[in-house]
């Protein structure tokens, strides 16, 4: 969903396992739909952890648990290993999470959220170790996402962070701009360009 980023300030769902691969967050029989609504996928986000085999709701599972929710996602090392699939940042999106933090993301899925304007915030171990304490003592925990000046805090502990991201990526986010407005929005220059290569 396009929406221009400032500074999102959330309470947290955590998810401290590491090594959460695309087929976990989106299993692959989901890759057969012939639609791309954000609903869909979202309802459909961790499918086999939050549902029992049977179909029935998976308690234990913490999306399920009602003392969590919010638009930040807290997740372990290695978030989006695994497959491709631009399915799983659908899934992320649907569901309603504009923020993801983990220590380290697989690149082609950290790439996949910021076209589908989740943003990946990449922080220390030690700084997501103490994310998830405050998190599980208090689950009304909030965090703040600064994109414009690139800090994530821990309202709990006041302990901040500064997080990289590419340029155009933070300019388009802040922008509710995908690749083809971008281009769209830079049309004049391109034209100007172009006539000024000719001459």
């Amino acid at each position: 969903m396009k929406q221009k980023f400032d500074i999102i300030s959330s309470t947290c769902v955590p998810l401290p396992l590491e090594n959460v691969d695309t087929d976990q967050i989106i299993p692959a029989r989901f890759l057969k739909a012939t639609t791309r609504e954000e609903s869909f996928f979202g309802e459909n986000l961790f499918r086999d952890w939050r549902y029992n085999p049977d179909g029935s709701i998976n308690e234990s599972f913490v999306l399920n648990n009602p003392e969590y929710s919010g638009e930040i996602l807290v997740a372990g090392k290695n978030f989006g290993s695994g497959s491709s699939r631009e399915h799983a940042a659908w899934a992320i999106a649907g569901y309603g999470f504009r923020v993801v933090i983990s220590s380290f993301f697989a690149d082609i899925h950290k790439n996949n959220e910021l076209n589908n304007f989740v943003l990946p915030v990449v922080v220390s171990e030690s700084f997501l170790a103490n994310l998830f304490a405050s998190i599980e003592e208090d689950p009304k925990t909030i965090v703040e996402v600064d994109l414009q000046n690139q800090t994530v805090t821990n309202k709990a502990t006041g302990e901040s962070e500064k997080f990289e991201i590419n340029g155009y990526k933070k300019y388009c986010l802040m922008n509710a701009l995908d690749d083809i407005d971008f281009l769209l929005e830079n049309k004049d220059k391109t034209v100007a360009w172009e006539e000024a290569a000719k001459a």
